[in-house]
């Protein structure tokens, strides 16, 4: 089903997961007071100077808490005071969740990663690639040109399906997308996935890692499948199991309204044209891709479930074996895969089934490889360290800052463990 290289890669990087876990209490490396008393000091700074109300940072290893802080507040507006119930806005953190759904359906064999999505999305079969071309008077026109091989399973799951993020002054194919306005027009999933196949590819399949709107396409695969709602098969089989009960695409509860964690007032623009959405209003559109909010506790749960290779409670989620899969690099030098100019995983990682993952060691540390991990684009990340039985999540919401934090952050935690 997984395709026999992609099997023998994912057992060979599994042997090395268990391995390291069956010696991780003995081999891990520990967080140092001192260390911590630094990554708290930086987010302390971070509220003081005006830049982020507040956050909540949980560190936690071989299945327990070793550090947890609520730093600030929720919303300078409100003053309360940052709390573990703080609902945020996950954004792109929505991926992986959508990622794990697809590929429980990849293991009951209703799904295979080199299935053509036109089979669950008849639409898709007519799709085009556009190609800018200068005609004799200088002018650039967009050409439609078939498909080398159709967009699959797999394309969705790694970003290499052709199909971009809008924004404009990108290409002609990006203006398009941006044009089309799909962050805000609230379609339900079948909606989006007819409105999407619509639009022409920014390149041909599985050529280049292009980050863009492929989660929300395999969203709606699983609702083809399932016959359920995105959230409905979440729920279902994820959420509710995990006890993610806070996780959803809005809050609809109005007495969970001054939990929300919001922004600075002058940092709410996720670009020039799109502020971080009110998640108090109901929506339509399920976004696999970016549009589920939910608590630091009910991440915990999913990032904790991971890290012991699809299994939380007594209760398993996926095999090990596909975990292992989905936590391998499915875009490395050999796949001929080229990177946009926008790689958000960074020079030192390639990019799996739905994370990023670290494939060498950044130089003057000495990071762990198979590190996996992504983020949102409201600020929130977290990173899965199974070399260290660890993980790591940051919850807090600001758009403009978040880059600079992550990086600072993430070099402070690996400099606690002497990494």
């Amino acid at each position: 089903m997984f395709g026999r290289r992609a099997l023998i890669a994912a057992l060979a990087f599994l042997f090395g997961v268990v391995s390291a876990q069956a010696s991780s209490e003995r081999a891990a490396r520990n967080l140092s007071p001192e260390g911590l008393a630094k990554v708290s000091d930086y987010i302390r700074n971070e509220i003081a100077t005006g830049k982020i109300p507040g956050a909540i940072l949980l560190l936690q290893q071989h299945g327990k808490p070793v550090y947890y802080e609520n730093f600030g507040v929720r919303d300078v507006a409100t003053e309360s005071s940052m709390s573990a119930d703080t609902i945020f806005r996950l954004y792109s953190m929505s991926k992986p969740i959508t990622s794990v759904m697809a590929m429980m359906l990849v293991e009951e064999g209703k799904l295979a990663l080199d299935d053509p999505v036109s089979k669950y999305i008849p639409a898709f079969a007519g799709m085009k690639v556009g190609v800018e071309k200068k005609a004799e008077d200088s002018k650039v026109a967009l050409a439609l040109e078939p498909l080398e091989r159709p967009v699959t399973i797999k394309d969705l799951l790694r970003h290499t399906s052709g199909l971009p993020y809008g924004y404009h002054d990108g290409g002609a194919v990006r203006e398009l997308y941006a044009e089309a306005n799909l962050f805000n027009s609230n379609l339900s999933n079948a909606d989006f996935a007819a409105k999407i196949a619509t639009l022409p590819l920014v390149e041909q399949p599985g050529t280049v890692w292009d980050y863009g709107f492929s989660t929300d396409v395999l969203g709606r695969v699983v609702e083809v499948i399932s016959g359920k709602t995105l959230l409905q098969f979440e729920r279902e089989r994820l959420l509710d199991p995990l006890g993610m009960t806070e996780t959803a695409f809005f809050v609809a509860d109005p007495a969970k309204f001054p939990r929300i964690a919001e922004p600075m007032p002058e940092d709410r623009n996720i670009n020039p044209t799109t502020q971080v959405r009110d998640i108090r209003r109901p929506v339509k559109w399920e976004s696999g891709g970016g549009g589920m909010v939910g608590t630091v506790g009910d991440y915990a749960r999913f990032a904790q479930m991971l890290l012991n290779g699809g299994s939380y409670e007594g209760r398993r989620y996926l095999k090990p074996e596909t975990i292992a899969l989905m936590a391998s690099d499915h875009i490395g030098p050999e796949m001929k895969i080229a990177r946009d100019q926008n790689y958000y995983p960074g020079g030192s990682s390639g990019f799996g089934l739905g994370f990023a993952v670290r494939t060498s060691v950044p130089p003057g540390t000495s990071w762990p490889l198979g590190e996996y991990r992504w983020d949102g684009v409201g600020g929130t990340f977290f990173f899965i360290d199974p070399e260290d039985d660890l993980f790591g999540i940051f919850m807090v919401q600001t758009p403009s800052q978040r880059g600079r934090i992550q990086l600072a952050l993430k070099t402070l935690i690996y400099q606690a463990m002497g990494r």
